[in-house]
């Protein structure tokens, strides 16, 4: 055990309670400037920590951090975290981190978890809002041993995972907006950044970047995003564990990836279906061949959409953006 983590462990048996400056020094076996030090670096990292002359050291019960020792402690996945999880105070853009480790080599499962991004993306080169310790930003590298052609069903696995994950902790059906924007009351608490690269042997490898809004107050928003957002918060009006929604997040997103993986595809294309909010829609279609409109009638089993126009013609849609009508 490090001598940062011996400082953090000796905080935690005490969280809530106050432990004195010489009692640390005592258990540590070090000196006072010692000591001092290091809790000037945890509260740098993000640690609430109140210091006293008189009482010592008090490390507040309520910690939100999502760096890997407070979040693996409680992970139940076998593969995602498990290993590499790369946690920053700050970044630019956790997919842009992803992208490099996994052009390195890191394997499957490895995290790129941020407090903060100051250039988190979105689609179509859009910005992500990602304010210090209000949300999740997270990035996973995943290498799925699959044909290209199955290569959007990694996007649907991902959209189902955070739709799930905001079922279970919150109790409520969040809507997923064909491809992979999660709503609530038509605004928007989370959204999905799938990269990938690939050859003409099949994947390389997959970015899946997730941003999702958890303690955010909405008067805080940007005003000019194209779809409204909203947060946990803001929704439900209480503040959420952020380590409690992580841990679910990657448990639903490693099962539902592994069922795609073993050729178990179709349960989680049927849950996506449950909650599209586009199918049966009328709708407006961007895509890179011009504007669409015409009805959603359905997803087939690549994730593609399926898009009836005027005239009966059924365009099968791999990409896009949609305005519904």
């Amino acid at each position: 055990m490090s001598f940062r983590d011996a400082v953090l462990n000796a905080l935690k048996q005490n969280s809530g309670q106050w432990l004195s400056g010489q009692k640390l020094c005592e258990i540590l076996k070090v000196s006072r400037t010692t000591v001092w030090k290091q809790i000037k670096q945890l509260q740098a990292e993000g640690y609430s920590i109140q210091s006293s002359p008189k009482k010592g050291y008090q490390l507040s019960t309520h910690v939100d951090l999502l760096s890997p020792e407070e979040v693996c402690t409680g992970l139940t996945t076998k593969v995602l975290g498990r290993k590499d999880y790369f946690y920053y105070q700050q970044i630019d853009s956790t997919n842009n981190q992803a992208r490099h480790l996994a052009a390195q080599g890191y394997p499957e499962g490895t995290l790129v978890i941020a407090e903060m991004q100051t250039e988190g993306r979105g689609r179509r080169g859009r910005t992500w809002y990602s304010p210090s310790g209000q949300g999740i930003y997270l990035s996973v590298i995943l290498r799925p041993a699959l044909p290209l052609k199955d290569i959007s069903r990694v996007s649907l696995v991902t959209a189902v995972a955070v739709a799930e994950t905001i079922k279970t902790e919150y109790n409520v059906s969040p809507c997923i907006k064909w491809p992979n924007d999660i709503l609530i009351n038509n605004r928007k608490i989370a959204g999905i950044l799938s990269e990938a690269v690939t050859d003409m042997d099949g994947i390389e490898y997959i970015v899946a970047g997730i941003g999702l809004n958890i303690n955010n107050s909405v008067q805080d928003f940007p005003s000019d995003f194209p779809i409204a957002a909203t947060s946990a918060r803001a929704e439900f009006d209480r503040y959420a564990s952020r380590i409690q929604v992580l841990q679910t997040l990657l448990q639903h997103l490693e099962e539902h990836y592994f069922n795609l993986l073993n050729g178990c595809f179709a349960p989680t294309l049927e849950r996506f279906k449950d909650m599209s909010m586009v199918i049966g829609q009328k709708l407006r279609l961007d895509t890179i061949n011009g504007f669409i409109t015409g009805q959603a009638i359905d997803i087939d089993e690549n994730g593609f959409l399926l898009v009836c126009d005027h005239s009966g013609s059924i365009h099968t849609i791999m990409s896009g953006e949609i305005s519904l009508i």
